[in-house]
């Protein structure tokens, strides 16, 4: 007789036995004070990067992405996370159609990436599409796995294998247009691990997996500058004032911190000699400021973060939970990954931010959006059809009113 995961009944506790938390609300609650502690000090180390050179500003709109972020996350959690999966395709292709307006903007470092807009009260703001079209993928491919599951494995089928990879393939390919390979990779990953974790025959997990790896090294070995990068991890004193630039200034933030840092506020390569330094480099800043035990502190929140969304997706009712959990708590956890191994000079730099406390709007409301998302497959674990006794409530009220 196969094992039984999950049961819809719970025995009745022993007498005198202390009642538990179901794994799902430990882990929900694990994953929101994670969250907080990251949001919390970020907004703390963008002060301390950005103020000597820009005041308050990112401050404050970073703040407000934040709370854009939480109403975008509260919603998708009042809907439900399946009933936002209905509307995958449509979400795929307002992003593709994102990615391409993106192409026609002005390019920032070689890459258009950018949707460059100028609100009323935030000023010049801009949108990078790439960031909000991780979750559209984790999304697509997780209905796509769990709606077709009996036919996404195979090649010939109208909802098979190619079909799905098709889809991928057009979302990586306008993505690398815009010039952004780091974010490339991680479609690519997210979505293989979601296909993976779906059922994916292993014969075409290798052959998928063998062929990113040739593209990946043609695409470096072909392009100078990409090679370039790559080469100055291994010797980063051989372009010091081109591609290494970077990477030596935030080996030097790392190195001049030591283990308990400068103290916070007193880096001294923020002010004029580290690029980006409030994004993609803001670890680099928490290193020289408060020293390699602070990046080690970081290192286990995003560990324990992804250890309690992994519990989520483990312990989720559905396939469809927990596929877009696993994929979710990917997307988190490689970027996370990337991020720290570019300022440590593990891999070259890109322009990947670190998840809840780099400045960047896209990047800070599409991972609360993704912890909202999480928390909705927690809670339809939890109480089933949630979302539908919530919306019918409310209905209710309405027509009582009228």
């Amino acid at each position: 007789m196969p094992l039984r995961l999950h049961s819809d009944t719970h025995a009745a506790p022993l007498p005198g036995a202390e009642e538990k938390l179901p794994d799902s609300a430990v882990s929900a609650l694990g994953l929101i004070v994670i969250t907080i502690l990251l949001l919390s000090f970020g907004l703390t180390m963008l002060y301390s990067a950005s103020f000597t050179t820009s005041g308050i500003s990112f401050f404050k709109k970073q703040l407000i992405w934040i709370m854009a972020g939480i109403t975008c996350g509260t919603t998708v959690f009042v809907m439900g996370y399946q009933r936002i999966c209905r509307a995958r395709g449509l979400l795929l292709l307002l992003c593709w159609g994102m990615l391409v307006a993106a192409l026609f903007f002005d390019p920032v470092n070689g890459a258009r990436r950018w949707i460059k807009l100028t609100l009323p009260v935030l000023g010049d703001m801009s949108i990078q599409p790439s960031e909000l079209t991780k979750i559209a993928v984790c999304l697509f491919v997780a209905g796509y796995c769990t709606y077709f599951s009996r036919f996404f494995s195979r090649l010939r089928h109208v909802n098979g294998l190619i079909p799905l990879c098709f889809y991928i393939v057009v979302t990586c390919g306008v993505i690398w247009a815009g010039i952004d390979m780091g974010t490339f990779l991680l479609v690519l990953a997210t979505a293989g691990t979601i296909m993976v974790a779906g059922g994916l025959y292993l014969r075409y997990a290798i052959l998928g997996g063998a062929a990113a790896i040739a593209y990946f090294a043609w695409q470096i070995i072909t392009n100078p500058e990409r090679l370039s990068r790559v080469m100055a991890i291994f010797d980063p004193t051989r372009d010091q004032q081109g591609e290494s630039y970077q990477l030596i200034r935030s080996l030097m933030a790392l190195g001049s911190g030591g283990w308990l840092g400068l103290g916070f506020g007193k880096s001294r390569l923020k002010t004029r000699y580290l690029p980006e330094q409030h994004t993609d480099f803001i670890l680099a800043v928490v290193g020289e400021e408060l020293g390699l035990v602070a990046i080690w502190l970081v290192l286990l929140l995003y560990l324990l973060w992804g250890f309690f969304a992994v519990r989520i997706a483990i312990g989720a009712r559905s396939k469809l939970g927990m596929l877009l959990a696993f994929g979710l708590a990917m997307a988190v956890q490689l970027q996370a990954t990337i991020n720290l191994a570019v300022i440590s000079g593990s891999a070259p730099t890109k322009g990947m931010p670190a998840p809840f406390i780099s400045y960047g709007g896209s990047n800070v409301m599409s991972s609360i959006i993704a912890v909202f998302l999480l928390l909705s497959v927690a809670m339809e674990t939890l109480r089933p059809g949630y979302s539908d006794a919530f919306l019918e409530s409310v209905r209710s009220k309405f027509r009582r009113k009228k």
